[in-house]
């Protein structure tokens, strides 16, 4: 028998609990190994709640016992999360995490860490939720040399931009209607204004390239100045907006970004709406690969955590190494990557193709204000551009 500790009883520790009572039985098959459930930290007590039996209050009891052979992390946060996590690998524990500041922050120091005391650090619901990614990219996708990777890895935002399209309502009030639904944190900065999405697109690309990249030096864009104007124009392009993480090679640089984009109804997450989540894979040999599915939830969620405790499980004591060393990842400067752009000015026609050259025109009925599309151009020959006119809004148009 194997036991396990889970550090925090919120909705994703608590939907773990579940899951490995209710599945218990299959569990074990798929293990190898009857898997057991020894105790819960939490700082609160859970009077009529069969966990209440397995909760202990002091972190020190977990890292001491020997019993204990994999611990779930599950508090959220950076700390002290690293902490718990860094102890637990140096005592020879292994580790999986659904916290994904805690992934992007100190990934490569703690599979070094479980590395050097021959335990595992896997995070497989640390992106997309209980859509299987991590692993995939890990172990399918290896032999490839990956190109890009897109993916629409919000949920609350992909919810937040659907309704806009599909009701025609206008971003405050999709937002409260979101948290009303429970898909929006009380706080939901993360979320609308892309950090969510731009930690999450920080460890697909370093565990894509084997290599450091650090969420803070990714040009990030959230949602806030996307308008009931701008959705109206981008039906009249026959387009969608979303908010994308992605990153791509270009030569021997990467370039990463998170941003709203339009695409069109050839693009392969055109379809993608709600709360749910789907990534695109592009390798040199596989080609264009998608995963679909719910990015959060408690059983979603917890689902990939212990997708990760039975991997664990059956490597007791023995690393199954991940590519990811701290060095950094070489970023290809912004300026010089190209993208067509859809821009709001104030002005008209002759002020656009002055500043901008070659547009097209894009009707939605608005007087007071002239749109277009531009040609590809990159990053940098658009700012120069867009500082000799009035600019209301720009989003970048990925077909």
């Amino acid at each position: 028998m194997i036991k396990i500790s889970v550090l925090g009883y919120g909705t994703v520790g608590s939907g773990v609990v579940e899951i490995m009572r209710e599945n218990a039985e299959l569990i074990t098959k798929r293990a190898g190994e009857e898997i057991q459930v020894k105790s819960v930290l939490d700082l609160r007590d859970f009077p009529g709640d069969p966990v209440q039996d397995m909760i202990v209050h002091d972190f020190e009891q977990i890292r001491s016992d020997e019993e204990v052979k994999i611990v779930v992390e599950t508090m959220g946060g950076l700390h002290p999360a690293y902490e718990f996590v860094k102890a637990a690998l140096e005592s020879g524990k292994s580790v999986c995490t659904s916290n994904k500041a805690l992934v992007a922050e100190y990934g490569p120091e703690l599979l070094q860490t479980a590395q050097e005391h021959n335990a595992n650090f896997l995070f497989e619901a640390s992106v997309g939720g209980g859509i299987p990614i991590i692993r995939p990219l890990k172990i399918s996708l290896a032999p490839d040399e990956i190109l890009e990777i897109s993916g629409i890895l919000n949920g609350t935002t992909n919810y937040i931009l659907t309704e806009m399209t599909e009701k025609g309502s206008d971003f405050d009030s999709v937002l409260k209607d979101a948290q009303d639904k429970g898909y929006a944190e009380k706080d939901p900065t993360a979320d609308v204004e892309g950090h969510d999405a731009c930690r999450k697109i920080a460890i697909l690309t370093s565990l894509a390239y084997g290599k450091q990249l650090d969420f803070e030096d990714i040009y990030t864009e959230g949602i806030t100045k996307i308008t009931d104007r701008d959705i109206q124009y981008a039906k009249k392009l026959g387009a969608k907006v979303k908010i994308f993480g992605s990153s791509k090679k270009v030569g021997d640089k990467v370039l990463a970004m998170v941003a709203p984009k339009l695409i069109t109804s050839s693009h392969p997450l055109y379809s993608v709406d709600g709360v749910f989540n789907a990534i695109l894979v592009k390798g040199n040999m596989v080609g264009d690969v998608m995963f679909y599915g719910q990015g959060a939830g408690k059983h979603a969620t917890a689902s990939a955590v212990v997708s990760d405790v039975i991997d664990e499980a059956k490597h007791v004591n023995i690393n199954m190494k991940t590519l990811w060393s701290p060095e950094k990842l070489e970023l290809l400067p912004l300026d010089q990557a190209a993208s067509r752009f859809f821009v709001r000015i104030k002005g008209d026609q002759q002020a656009a193709e002055q500043a901008f050259g070659e547009i097209t025109p894009v009707d939605a009925g608005y007087d007071d204000e002239f749109a277009f599309v531009t040609s590809e151009i990159t990053e940098g020959k658009y700012q120069e551009a867009a500082e000799s006119v009035e600019v209301i809004n720009k989003i970048r148009f990925d077909q």
